[in-house]
């Protein structure tokens, strides 16, 4: 550690917080005006870096290179507006978990038509026309390039200050983020407006990757980790707070540029490795930020939206008719094995589909009926699976053991998280939820000695008896049946009755005397319990486990589920689980691009069914009830 070392590793940091606030504002302008939470904003910096490498590839010898890599921002510009108008418009109405479904699913599709354009491999861009040196700071040296990244944030929030306050476009925005519904009260055209913000925001994400050409190369997994280094940045400024946005870009780049100078430090005689925190400083930051301003350093409390829609639909018991219907079902699985074969693959696909389906379930109980949305749902799948594996290798314990006390260490995990989380709601509860699961995935990709790291646990299966034939499988829809069957009786309950009268008003809930942070606590732990029998079951299924059953992915995986299926169907998240986890499997086996094919179905079945598949069965039984009624 040198005095020249901090200098450039701060400078570094100064280049890393330009890039991070240049795709962070473009987040923060499209969420503050239209309230949707835009997954995809990652994929557009990302087309933004692959179209720069073409543009500049192909004219760049005719037009120079400047000129070349800033049409890149303008494409993304153009297809971001070409996305608000044929999709987003559509859906502005629904609720914002069926937004992020839709934008979860553009994710996909953008993925997958990179790969089929560009290809899999990393594509590195030339260096800049004058930029290629590097100049020397206390005798360390430092890219003359990243100069120019550093000026490049002040410049664009200094523009961006100027569009927003100088012009009338810019105070509309700015009274949108405010107020929009009164926005719209005195006449002002929403929809241009809105198209006209995401195209902004698109165009500074796509300016944001562009910039980054011959700094680092493209690949296919920037989308992701992007969207959740931007994610951190807006909440942690303030949502809709360009300031904030630049001030939390700077703080995170700069603690995370400290992590690495610091590198491997003594401390009481325990060695500590900062330079690992650098991947779970910015969540850390994260949480403390919501637990203390939930609005963000810059930000102000978000107004109450006056329209308030429709009134959620209740969860009805089933009738005789949709009892026989499941236990007909459940017999049907049950005898499955005796007629396909207990070596045949559809048991293999059905015990994958069951275990999701108990993870979708949990997050249900808490999602639909509890009102309470989280990123990070997959933190207690994991900690499951991790905490089997754990108990099965190094204690020696058996498999049975460890299907019983696994579940209490994801119900301990849901204990801790849930005591900070139920003190938020809405956006800030979910972002809450993404850092505790972002911060319980780093500590088990880095523990080595104790999860493997990178390389997770292997060698976990299950007890003789129960790998014989379709043993397991039975085991598996055994306990995923009364796993379902002890959520949907909870949801009737009286502790289910409070958690919905929690969800449709707290002020009325407390009023009557609930403790509604208490009940929901209670949901939030009952949930992250059979999340960790789930993540148990998965983890001697597979005979392994990773860090990547923690991932935001698998989280949103889950929402994806419960979507699908439909929220406000108890048999939701199971018919959600099950037609996901078969459209994975079967599109999987079936093309390299099987993302796009995943996307393009979750986009039509938004479009076609907001109120999911079981949902929309729902209606159609209601609606053909009501005909024979009249009838």
């Amino acid at each position: 550690m040198s005095l020249s070392g901090l200098l450039v590793q701060l400078l570094n940091g100064l280049a890393s917080a330009s890039s991070l606030f240049l795709v962070s504002v473009g987040l923060s302008l499209i969420f503050g005006v239209t309230r949707t939470i835009n997954f995809a904003h990652g994929s557009f910096y990302m087309l933004g870096l692959y179209a720069a490498y073409s543009l500049v590839g192909v004219l760049g010898d005719s037009i120079g290179f400047w000129p070349a890599l800033l049409l890149a921002p303008l494409l993304t510009a153009a297809l971001g507006a070409l996305v608000e108008m044929l999709l987003l418009r559509r859906i502005y109405q629904a609720p914002e978990l069926f937004q992020l479904l839709a934008t979860f699913a553009l994710v996909l599709v953008i993925k997958d038509g990179v790969l089929w354009f560009w290809g899999p491999e990393e594509l590195f861009g030339p260096r800049a026309p004058g930029l290629e040196g590097a100049v020397d700071i206390l005798g360390r040296q430092f890219p003359v390039y990243d100069l120019l990244l550093i000026a490049a944030g002040p410049v664009v929030l200094g523009l961006l200050t100027l569009l927003l306050t100088r012009t009338r476009w810019g105070t509309l925005v700015r009274a949108a983020t405010q107020d929009r519904e009164m926005v719209g009260a005195l006449g002002v055209n929403q929809a241009w407006l809105f198209t006209a913000v995401f195209a902004l925001g698109t165009l500074l994400a796509g300016l944001g990757g562009a910039l980054q050409l011959p700094r680092e190369p493209a690949h296919l997994d920037m989308d992701l980790l992007t969207i959740g280094a931007a994610f951190v940045v807006v909440v942690v400024g303030g949502m809709g707070s360009i300031p904030g946005a630049f001030v939390a870009a700077l703080l995170i780049a700069e603690l995370k540029a400290i992590c690495i100078w610091l590198g491997l430090v003594e401390i009481g005689g325990v060695e500590i490795s900062f330079s690992k925190l650098t991947l779970v400083v910015e969540f850390v930051v994260m949480a403390v930020v919501l637990v203390w301003r939930p609005w963000g350093l810059m930000g102000r409390p978000q107004a109450t939206a006056r329209a308030l829609g429709e009134a959620e639909a209740p969860l009805r018991r089933a009738g005789p008719r949709g009892q026989a219907a499941g236990w007909a079902g459940l017999a049907l699985l049950a005898a499955l094995p005796l007629l396909a074969g207990a070596g045949s693959y559809a048991l293999v696909l059905l015990t994958d589909i069951l275990i999701m389906a108990l993870f979708a379930a949990s997050l249900h109980a808490i999602l639909g009926p509890g009102g309470m949305h989280s990123f990070g749902h997959a933190a207690y799948f994991g900690l499951g699976a991790y905490a089997a594996a754990l108990l099965v290798r190094s204690s020696g314990l058996s498999m049975e053991a460890a299907l019983l006390l696994a579940p209490l260490a994801a119900a301990g995990g849901a204990l801790l998280f849930g005591w900070f989380c139920v003190r938020l709601s809405g956006v800030y509860l979910t972002m809450l939820t993404l850092a505790f699961a972002q911060i319980t995935w780093a500590i088990c990709f880095q523990w080595d000695a104790l999860t493997g790291g990178s390389n997770g646990l292997t060698g976990v299966w299950p007890s003789d008896w129960a790998s014989q034939g379709a043993a397991y499988y039975w085991l598996t829809l055994a306990l995923v049946a009364a796993g379902v069957f002890a959520l949907w009786r909870m949801l009737f309950a009286p502790l289910g009755l409070a958690l919905r009268a929690a969800r449709d008003s707290a002020l009325r809930a407390e009023a009557i005397g609930i403790d509604v942070r208490r009940v929901q606590w209670a949901g939030f732990v009952i949930a992250g319990l059979f999340a960790g029998l789930a993540g148990a079951l998965f983890v001697f299924s597979k005979g392994s486990i990773s860090p990547d059953s923690l991932s935001v992915t698998k989280s949103v995986d889950a929402l994806v589920m419960v979507l699908l299926g439909g929220v406000q169907a108890l048999a939701g998240p199971l018919v959600g689980a099950g037609v996901f986890t078969w459209l994975h499997d079967t599109i999987a086996r079936e093309t390299d691009y099987w993302r796009a094919l995943l996307g393009a179905v979750m986009l039509a079945l938004v479009l076609l069914f907001p109120q999911g598949l079981a949902g929309f069965a729902q209606q159609l039984q209601s609606a053909w009830q009501r005909r024979r009624a009249r009838a």
